[in-house]
């Protein structure tokens, strides 16, 4: 039969792309909404437990959590929102005959549901612009709100914090006690108990602190140091001399931060976060890692429809229920090959790079096939 070539962007393509975004407002709150649940039965008995002042977490401060928690959810499994959304639309095209209709007017199948690749591409790029502006915009926001249900405290305070600097005579290494940030009351960040080993131009120096003040900005990191010493130990020798202000490295109250969710909370990191840890710290296998997975995290998308699809649209043998339940077994596959891969990268038994692109490069190469070969 005769093939007939459509119009980009024309009516049909509208009509599926509709069909994909309906869908995927049903599979978004299908999906994110019972993970959501699951998180809360979780955290039940956290939420009622009672703190040492008597009190348990409000119900304003568990909504307040789960409101800014939604979004990072939702990045979890924002592949899977759009494979579902994805089986819904052909699942619609099917039962109407939609697809034999195309079929009869030399439209193929893999051109009816380019559509839905399409959104799927749009939805990996939003995928990676949410991540970006929700871990940098409201992530210390959830932080607080979860930590506030928890301990029951107003304020994080964050502990054993470890800080590379690498600079023109070396990489500096600095040992935070215990930090506050000040962005609640309005106060500035303060560090209690530096120690840091600064490589400079005379050689090797160790400096302490009792307490670190942050009084700069991001263009000028400026800390104000109580009880400063700082002496040469592989250098000439010079006697300990007191200081007041921080000197030989370079931090804001922000990087600390980062530090923290890249010891914490390293998947909650945005890209931009793991590639500036990953610049401070150039032999880290984990921040190498997670460079590469942010990239091809968000290509999950397509690679999930190009394996799922394909198993849906068929027209081969077995009935079509089984067929969609082979497809979808078959993406979990993909998951867990990316959680084990991701995973041994991160301890460094894969290289970076492969532990990151082999599950995607794997399973997309498979889901082409599968979809150029679909018996229509």
């Amino acid at each position: 039969m005769r093939k007939t070539h459509l119009k980009t962007g024309g009516r049909l393509d509208r009509y599926v792309l509709t069909l994909f975004g309906a869908s995927y407002s049903v599979a978004f709150f299908l999906v994110v909404g019972m993970f959501l649940i699951l998180d809360m039965v979780g955290h039940l008995d956290d939420f009622m437990e009672v703190g040492e002042d008597g009190t348990v977490a409000s119900s304003a401060d568990i909504a307040r959590y789960y409101i800014y928690n939604t979004p990072f959810v939702y990045l979890q499994v924002a592949p899977f929102v759009t494979l579902i959304a994805g089986l819904f639309t052909a699942a619609k095209l099917v039962r109407n005959n939609e697809i034999v209709a195309a079929l009869n007017a030399g439209v193929s199948a893999q051109r009816l549901i380019a559509p839905v690749l399409f959104g799927g591409a749009l939805l990996g790029g939003a995928m990676f612009g949410l991540r970006e502006w929700a871990t940098e915009g409201i992530g210390y926001r959830r932080d607080l709100a979860l930590h506030r249900v928890l301990e029951r405290e107003p304020e994080l305070v964050y502990e054993q914090i470890w800080l590379k600097d690498p600079h023109r005579f070396g990489t500096s290494l600095v040992r935070i006690e215990e930090f506050r940030d000040g962005r609640i009351d309005g106060t500035p960040a303060k560090i209690t108990g530096l120690v840091a080993t600064i490589k400079t131009e005379e050689g090797l120096s160790a400096l302490s602190a009792r307490t670190a003040t942050f009084v700069g900005d991001s263009e000028n990191p400026r800390w104000k140091l109580e009880d400063g010493i700082i002496q040469v130990v592989a250098g000439p020798d010079e006697d300990p001399r007191l200081i007041d202000w921080l000197e030989g490295v370079e931090f804001t109250p922000d990087d600390v931060y980062v530090l923290w969710k890249g010891q914490e909370r390293p998947l909650d990191l945005s890209f931009r976060e793991t590639t500036e840890l990953w610049r401070r710290d150039r032999d880290n296998v984990q921040f190498q890692t997670l460079v590469e997975y942010l990239k091809t995290f968000p290509l999950a998308n397509i690679v999930l429809l190009l394996v799922g699809l394909p198993f849906l649209v068929s027209y081969g043998r077995g009935r079509r229920s089984e067929r969609m339940v082979a497809g979808f077994i078959l993406c979990i596959f993909y998951f867990a090959a990316d959680f084990v891969t991701r995973t041994l990268g991160m301890q460094g038994t894969l290289e970076p790079m492969m532990a990151s692109w082999l599950p995607v490069l794997f399973f997309g190469s498979l889901g082409i096939v599968f979809f150029s070969s679909m018996r229509t």
